[in-house]
């Protein structure tokens, strides 16, 4: 794991909202990805989750309002030792109640004098029927909140708990992770700046039903985006046809085919810093697209005809402009240094991440990975571990930086 995300102190307040149900699952995640949590739950949100369930799930003691001003508690002072212990604030759910509360600067709850007492990052995820959510003196609070330099998390759309259907669903999980370790991680030297990263594969289809394609899962193109956009990048995530569980936070261009992303990533191209190409695109595509399904019949052996797909990267290294760095991926089966050298200066690129996929734990799908990424002056780096880490350290060599992994 990243140094920077090792052992980190995260205070979870839970106020009394409906999807404090799913808190529980927010202490899980964030104790197995490595977080000390301490819990912090207002009193109405003791009618909906019990501070034992939060206790055995985080291995500490949960923290109710009447640990406050108690007399067995409150001589620790704890909104202060809490205040200075946390990395990070984390309220989810957020009621308007509380937000309210917090945008007056109310110290009465042992949540909100923490929030008054910190001067770490603070998380708000807001999560509330869709009219109070939209109400003029919600929107005017979380305004408050922005202001004062907190982080306001936007919810999600669908299906509410009183049986409306639109904006106020809590976050999942794992967006609720990820929002905390863009407000925690400890370098944003991508801020202002604007990323674009292709991912996954292309489908090149022969008819209605059958299709040229290759394993490729996007999971390494995935943690180039999201570790860009933890540094406070603004990320353009162009996928092919494989699925994510998180892509909050992206503007998003899903693509079938080769020439799909041809037209997505160069209609982009010219407003990006940097352009990471991770995608495993199709080198090839039917010479011709049969419109009806082709027939096995009597024939023992089916002849294509194949064409080149254009090779987004060498255009994009032809319109290159002055300053934009373009990063490459070669996926190779044998003399990988070689083949990636030649890559990088046929294509005009500044980088060039090459991996061997005939590795066990570096092929496609894998979660793992290990690269030599060659700079076009001529070094070499090696990275190897998660994709996270992988794709940390090759932001770190992109950047000139040498940062805690």
């Amino acid at each position: 794991m990243n140094e920077w995300k090792h052992k980190r102190k995260i205070v979870l307040g839970i106020t009394g909202g409906i999807s404090a149900y799913k808190s529980p699952e927010i202490v899980r995640a964030l104790v197995k990805s490595g977080c000390d949590v301490e819990v912090v739950l207002t009193e109405d949100g003791e009618r909906f989750v019990s501070p034992m369930v939060l206790s055995v799930l985080s291995g500490r003691r949960t923290w109710t309002q009447r640990d406050f001003l108690s007399d067995e508690y409150g001589w620790k002072i704890p909104h202060i030792s809490l205040a200075d212990w946390a990395d990070a604030v984390l309220i989810a759910p957020c009621t308007a109640e509380t937000i309210s509360r917090i945008a007056q600067g109310s110290g009465k709850e042992l949540l909100c004098s923490t929030v008054l007492a910190t001067r770490s990052p603070v998380v708000v995820f807001p999560a509330m029927n869709v009219h109070m959510l939209n109400h003029p003196s919600t929107a005017r609070n979380l305004e408050i909140l922005k202001e004062m330099g907190m982080i306001v998390s936007e919810p999600e759309t669908g299906s509410l708990a009183c049986g409306y259907e639109g904006k106020g669903r809590l976050p999942a999980v794992d967006a609720i992770l990820d929002e905390m370790w863009r407000a925690i991680c400890p370098f944003k030297t991508l801020e202002g700046r604007n990323i674009l990263v292709t991912a996954g594969p292309t489908w090149e289809f022969l008819d209605p039903v059958r299709f040229i394609s290759n394993p490729s899962t996007g999971k390494m193109g995935y943690a180039m985006a999201r570790t860009a956009w933890y540094r406070g990048g603004s990320v353009s995530f162009v996928h092919g046809p494989c699925s994510f569980g998180n892509l909050a936070g992206f503007s998003v261009y899903p693509v079938v085919s080769a020439e799909e992303m041809k037209r997505t990533v160069l209609s982009l191209a010219d407003e990006m810093d940097y352009v990471v190409k991770a995608a495993a695109v199709g080198d090839y595509r039917a010479a011709s697209f049969s419109e009806r399904k082709i027939k096995r019949e009597k024939e023992d052996i089916l002849r294509l005809e194949l064409v080149q797909n254009t090779d987004i990267a060498a255009a994009l290294g032809e319109r290159k402009k002055k300053g934009q760095i373009l990063v490459g991926f070669a996926a190779e089966s044998h003399d990988l240094v070689e083949n990636a050298s030649g890559k990088m200066k046929r294509k005009n690129l500044d980088f060039i991440a090459a991996n061997d996929i005939t590795g066990t734990d570096t092929g496609f799908g894998s979660d793992t990975n290990e690269v030599k990424l060659l700079g076009v002056d001529g070094t070499i780096s090696e990275f190897s571990g998660t994709k996270d880490d992988v794709a940390e350290g090759i932001w770190n060599r992109i950047l000139g930086e040498d940062l805690p992994r």
